[in-house]
Formats: C-alpha cells, sequence, structure tokens
C-alpha cells in the first residue's frame, strides 16, 4: 500500500503521476482511466477502480510517445474483461496516434493470460480501454517499456516467480500504483512473496517517477522482517520465511556525520530556535539517534529550515528522519522539501527526474519512528536545507544524511572494508572529530548470507569435519585411559581372576555347570605383580612328584562330573563351618601359603587332570599299571563316581602328602593328593 497512516490520501495523491506534456509523453483522456504513470521511456497503466471491478459505460485512452527511433511493448500483469467477442468491453493496442493509428490487437476475457510481449512498429502508441455493461471482471494492469528493456516485469511480479539465485530486471515508472504489500526492510531484505518493483523503490534502488533496472540476490529467509516507512512504501512487518531478496547497490548510502558527531554543531544552522522550559530546542539537537530535545522553531510555519554545513560538495542519496523522540513532546514533520546550494547563495528545490514540480517528501506519521526518503538522482552539493511544509503540532525533527564521497572523476568511492579493528586512543588523549570523514557505505545486501561466499562455504566444509573428527578422537582417548585407570586399580591386590569368580553366587553355579567348562575356569592365575613380589623373597622350593591320574579328564561317552577339589578339605570344628577365602588371606613371612607359588618347571604333582579310557587301556605317558578297580570304578557309572569322590568320610588315610624337592614329606603344607588307583584297591582288599 501507498502512505499508509495519518496522511496516507494526501501522500496517495502526490504519488500518482502528473501528465508529463514533454515530447517524450502524450496525455490520457476518457472517464475509464485508472491510475497511471506515463514515464519517459517506461509507465504503468490501469482500468478505473482496479484491482476492483470496473465502472459500466466508461472509456479511456493513453496516448504514449518515447524518443524516435525506438518502439514500445507492453507486458499484462492481468486482464479480466468480461466479453467474449471484443465488442463492447475490451482493450485495445493501436500503432500511431489519431485518425490514421492501426490495430496491433484487442484483448478480451475472464482471467486472460498474456505472456508474451506486444511489440509496437513505432515510437508512438494508443492504448483504449472501453466498457459496456457487464457484472464482473477486475479490468487490465499492465506495463510498457522501449523494447531496449527486454527484461522488463510488470508492478506485480513477485521474488517467488524468479528461481534463479541472482538476476537483473526492468521495473517501470509507477509501481506505487500498485496495492501488493511488501515485507521487509535495507540491509535485511524482503520475504520473497514481495513484489519486487515495490520492494526496489521502498529501498531506494530505483524511482517510481522513472523506474529502472535492478539486479536482485536470493538467498535463505530470516527470522523476523521488519517493517518501515521509506519513500512513500510502508512495508510490514512478518515472521519466518524460505528465502528472501535483496539489490545490489553502488553502495553510496553511508552516514554524514550528524549522528557519529563528524559534523560539528558549528555546522548546524536554523531559521530560529524554540526556548522552552525545559531548555533551547536548537540546531545541534537535530541528530538522528541521540538523546535530548530535537530541533523546533520559535515559530511553526513553512517559513522554517534546517541547515547543514557538509563543508565540502557530498553525493547525496538519502535522508532519514524522526520527529521529538519525546513522549511528553509528541511532535513531528509530516511533510517537507529539501533545498541545496553550494555557496549559500543560490538555492534550488529538488525535483525527480523529468519533473517541473518541487518534490513534496512524505515525513513522520509519529513522533517515534524513523522515516526513509531517497534521491533520485542523487544531491551534489555543499549545504542542504529541510523546510518543513506540514507538521504534527509543532515543528520538531532530527535527522541524517546519507551518501558518499565524490571523487575528482565524478566517480563513487567505491566501498572499503578495513583490514583491522580500529584502535581507541588512550584513556585522557582528547581527538578532534574528522570533518570531512564519511562513513562506510553499506551495500543493500542481506547481510546473513553474502552472495558471493563459495570460498567461505568450502573451507566450512572441509574444516567442520576435521574438528568433529578431532573431538571425537580426544573424547573416546579420555573415556578410554580413564576406564583403564579404574580398571587397573580394581584388578590390584588380586590373583586377576574374573570378577564372576570371585562372587559366592558364581560359585554355586558351578555345580551345575559341565565339568570341561569348569575346568578351564577353576584354573589359577597369577598377576605379574604377585609373581613378582614372591619371586623376590627368595628361593621357592620346589615340588618334584610323578604325574598323578587322578583328575583326568573324561573321555568322550562318559558322564561330565562336576568339578571337585583334588586337595583335602580343611577339617574344621563345626560340619557346617566354611573357611574364609584363602585368596583374600595375607601371606606369612615365614611359611609360604602353597597357593601363592608358582608350580614346578618338571609339571604339577596334583590338581593334573585325570585321562579315563573306557577300554582299561594305559594312560599314555605313565608308567603306573591300570588296575582291574578302575575298570570296575568307570563300569560303575557316574553316580558311583560321584559318591566316592564326593565322599567326606575316606579319612586321612585316603591322601597322600606331597613331598618337597628332596623328597621328604611335609607334613606343614596344606597340599594333599589322593591316593592312586592303586593304593586304594590294596587297602581295600
Amino acid at each position: 500500500m501507498v502512505g499508509r497512516g495519518p496522511t496516507g490520501a494526501r501522500v496517495l495523491v502526490l504519488s500518482l503521476l502528473i501528465i508529463l506534456t514533454a515530447e517524450t509523453c502524450r496525455a490520457q483522456k476518457g472517464d475509464g482511466c485508472g491510475p497511471s504513470v506515463l514515464g519517459p521511456s517506461s509507465g504503468t497503466l490501469s482500468s478505473l477502480g482496479y484491482p476492483r471491478t470496473y465502472p459500466n459505460n466508461t472509456v479511456c485512452e493513453w496516448e504514449i510517445s518515447v524518443p524516435r527511433g525506438h518502439r514500445i511493448h507492453f507486458r499484462f500483469a492481468e486482464l479480466d474483461i468480461e466479453n467474449k467477442d471484443c465488442q463492447v468491453n475490451y482493450l485495445g493496442l493501436y500503432n500511431g496516434i489519431g485518425p490514421g493509428r492501426t490495430v496491433i490487437g484487442k484483448y478480451c476475457g475472464l482471467g486472460l493470460k498474456v505472456k508474451d510481449l506486444n511489440e509496437s512498429t513505432g515510437n508512438q502508441v494508443t492504448v483504449q480501454f472501453m466498457s459496456g455493461t457487464h457484472h464482473t471482471g477486475h479490468g487490465f494492469y499492465l506495463s510498457y517499456s522501449t523494447t531496449e528493456h527486454t527484461d522488463l516485469i510488470t508492478c506485480l511480479d513477485k521474488g517467488t516467480d524468479f528461481p534463479e539465485a541472482e538476476f537483473s530486471k526492468y521495473c517501470p515508472a509507477g509501481c506505487l500504483t500498485s496495492t501488493e504489500e511488501i515485507s521487509g526492510t535495507i540491509p535485511n531484505g524482503y520475504r520473497e512473496s514481495s513484489p519486487l518493483c515495490v520492494a526496489a523503490i521502498h529501498a531506494g534502488v530505483v524511482s517510481n517517477a522513472v523506474g529502472g533496472t535492478i539486479s536482485v540476490v536470493s538467498s535463505k529467509g530470516i527470522p523476523h522482517y521488519e517493517g518501515t516507512l521509506a519513500n512513500n512504501v510502508t512495508s510490514t512487518g512478518g515472521t519466518l520465511s524460505n528465502s528472501l531478496f535483496t539489490f545490489r547497490t553502488n553502495g553510496c548510502y553511508g552516514t554524514l556525520g550528524l549522528e557519529s558527531g563528524g559534523v560539528a554543531d558549528t555546522q548546524l544552522l536554523a531559521s530560529s530556535v524554540w526556548e522552552w522550559v525545559d531548555g533551547e530546542w536548537a540546531a545541534t539537537g537535530a541528530r538522528l539517534k541521540r538523546a535530548g530535545l530535537p530541533w523546533g522553531p520559535a515559530h511553526s510555519d513553512q517559513h522554517q529550515w534546517l541547515q547543514v554545513d557538509l563543508k565540502k560538495e557530498k553525493r547525496i542519496t538519502g535522508i532519514t528522519t524522526t520527529g521529538s523522540t519525546l513522549r511528553e513532546y509528541p511532535y513531528h514533520v509530516s511533510a517537507y522539501r529539501v533545498l541545496f546550494s553550494n555557496n549559500v547563495q543560490q538555492w534550488s528545490i529538488y525535483r525527480e527526474a523529468n519533473s517541473t514540480q518541487d518534490k513534496i517528501f512524505q515525513g513522520n506519521i509519529n513522533y517515534l519512528h524513523e522515516v526513509r526518503n531517497n534521491f533520485i538522482p542523487p544531491i551534489e552539493a555543499r549545504f542542504v536545507r529541510i523546510n518543513p511544509t506540514l507538521w504534527h503540532q509543532r515543528i520538531a525533527l532530527k535527522l541524517e544524511l546519507v551518501g558518499c564521497q565524490i571523487l575528482p572523476a565524478g566517480r563513487v568511492k567505491p566501498r572499503t572494508f578495513p583490514t583491522s579493528r580500529h584502535t581507541p586512543p588512550h584513556a585522557g588523549t582528547k581527538r578532534p572529530p574528522d570533518l570531512g570523514q564519511t562513513t562506510h557505505t553499506p551495500d543493500i545486501r542481506n547481510t546473513t548470507m553474502p552472495p558471493h561466499n563459495s570460498q567461505d562455504v568450502a573451507l566450512a566444509t572441509v574444516l567442520v569435519p576435521v574438528l568433529v573428527i578431532v573431538l571425537s578422537a580426544l573424547i573416546v582417548t579420555v573415556v578410554c585411559a580413564w576406564h583403564w585407570r579404574n580398571r587397573k586399580k580394581s584388578s590390584e591386590g588380586t590373583y586377576d581372576l574374573p570378577h564372576w569368580d570371585r562372587t559366592d553366587w558364581w560359585k554355586s553355579m558351578k555345580q551345575l555347570l559341565p565339568s570341561k567348562m569348569m575346568e578351564s575356569e577353576d584354573s589359577v592365575r597369577y598377576s605379574s605383580s604377585e609373581v613378582g613380589r614372591l619371586t623376590g623373597r627368595g628361593a621357592v622350593p620346589r615340588l618334584h612328584a610323578e604325574p598323578a591320574e587322578y583328575a583326568q579328564p573324561l573321555v568322550s561317552g562318559v558322564t561330565t562330573l562336576g568339578a571337585r577339589s583334588t586337595f583335602k578339605p580343611d577339617e574344621g570344628p563345626d560340619p557346617g563351618y566354611s573357611d574364609p577365602d584363602l585368596y583374600d588371606a595375607p601371606i606369612s613371612p615365614d611359611v609360604y601359603h602353597a597357593y601363592a607359588e608358582p608350580l614346578p618347571a618338571s609339571g604339577s604333582e596334583y590338581a593334573t587332570p585325570i585321562v579315563v579310557d573306557m577300554g582299561c587301556h594305559p594312560s599314555g605317558g605313565t608308567s603306573l599299571t591300570q588296575p582291574a578297580a578302575v575298570c570296575g570304578f568307570m563300569g560303575a557309572g557316574p553316580a558311583s563316581l560321584l559318591s566316592r569322590t564326593d565322599s567326606g568320610q575316606s579319612g586321612r588315610s585316603a591322601y597322600d602328602t606331597p613331598k618337597n624337592a628332596t623328597g621328604q614329606a611335609t607334613e606343614d603344607l596344606t597340599y594333599q593328593v589322593p591316593q592312586s588307583c592303586t593304593q586304594k584297591q590294596t587297602g581295600q582288599s
């Protein structure tokens, strides 16, 4: 929408075209003409009441001329005329002006889509809209330009209509006649659903009176779009969208020093000053975003002005204004003119291109929010004056000028990026303001995602995975080291037995497991630390004994038996008494516990597996004779074997005493070996 707010109707009237009378343009006539702008090389036409239904029995003709040697082409934004034969209601395009004109084409129909450009044969064209009796139809809305602008679009084309990441289009003059809304502002960008040409006017890229080429950059959307008023266009706020678009410019949009202090107080001058109980509303208070009283004249009339001296000629591309910004003084300027000069003697009033009337800029609609207006074409001058023409209650104004330096060749000073941060002066050092300094001119584009970021994306693509891998490896290393350290501490002082072997429930479960599994599980393992401690105490007596034939593993065909100890159980005072775990008992300094001594190299004399031959053949590697009792023992079956080995009433005579290295019997050792099968047979007989 155009000029929303208290002065919306007035601004709408000001923004409509005043028909140009130069050679490059003609006029419109009739009672059916809608809002139209006939620019020197482009324009916009619409039916009366668009986008509502056009009235009955009306007619309108537009006569358009462009410079000689050029031709004109048309692009339809919408064509919705009720009639199928184009006899009563239609839109006609004609080559030439006057009685000698020839027909280019007639168009009618509801919702008619015309995608092709309609081109004239010369530099003059007549557009005629005829309306008879009808019941529906929006009418028409079209744009035109010279044929050199092959990329002409309409005022209704949106960012979503062009999927390219970067593209260039030509906007016609007069797009403020559109009723479409935009969302967003510069430099953050506009929602992709906003009309491109209306957003370009809001951004100050093109003028509504002239139109022009726009360079569009599309990128990812942002969570929130700010709503602002600029160049007679009010943008609305909005929430997250998938994408947005911004515009490329020459970058001449830097602040010129009022807010930053680059413009000294002596460079600000006013026609008069209002003195009130709170203080003086002097010209020095007219600095945008500065706290305090604004500038206010002693009398509010159209002869008041505020002057800014830039010390030298600069290119000025825009102005931003606010009201008093004070709640207790809700004053603001709602319209103003801009004058400029280089010598303070001769002043010029700003006008738009190809216009003979002074430009009246829309001011603020309240005392607080900022309003921006751009100068197209820009002003090149040293002195600038603001002349209020409309205000609310009293004149109150704060402002900032935007622009850039002018190079000797007339080129705009390019945008520069400092390579390092500015180092502030030492405390107590006072530096005078740089009166000739111009702030860096920001480019109007999306700052959240620059268009040329292929190198940054490639660098991020490489660095992110590398950082993730390095951090993951570091975390895994720390966790493994911590786990290994805790495990080492928990196993210190033990015989490296599995955790379940050191628990009571596993000992009870052993009775139910096969003997072969238990044989592998019951073997005692010694930690390197324990063996080193034992060997360091002195020579360990070696035990020599021939290989025993008890506890040999059963051959196939015999039922697997549960494991039983090959040592004599300690006799305690109470049958139900169980000795404490001998693994945890401390080793006496005088007597080495036999459990903790390594086995001799000649082989184990006790705890040797038993090999039972089902055929009663002697076990390989032994010189003992296999007695018949063994065969009978095997024939008795597992129950008999279990009862014989499990009996606790065999007495002490059923065990032999292990021998030491000299062959002498050792009585004080706890290891005792059961008698061989031959000895048992002799004792029984």
